[in-house]
């Protein structure tokens, strides 16, 4: 039992050691640039069409939940009246 302990430990230690790992490319710098471009656009949607579907998403969602609280709060300050 122990040896076979041994035999999956000195295998996963083989497997784990000779994988070839990739190298990444630095998107850094470029994001640097696109981001301190002076060019009239707001940093948060600088991004692209995926940030402005995100802030619009955001805002709109804002927008529900702050109307539902609203209502909700009127709700409970005038209770209607049961007969």
């Amino acid at each position: 039992m122990f040896r076979h302990f041994l035999t999956l430990q000195q295998v996963s230690r083989r497997q784990i050691s000779s994988t070839v790992r990739r190298q990444l490319v630095n998107k850094v710098p470029d994001k640097q640039k696109l981001f301190q471009e002076a060019n009239g656009i707001p940093v948060h949607l600088k991004g692209g069409v995926g940030d402005a579907v995100l802030y619009r998403a955001t805002m709109g969602l804002t927008v529900l939940g702050t109307a539902y609280v609203i209502y909700e709060l009127v709700k409970a300050a005038l209770p209607q009246k049961k007969d």
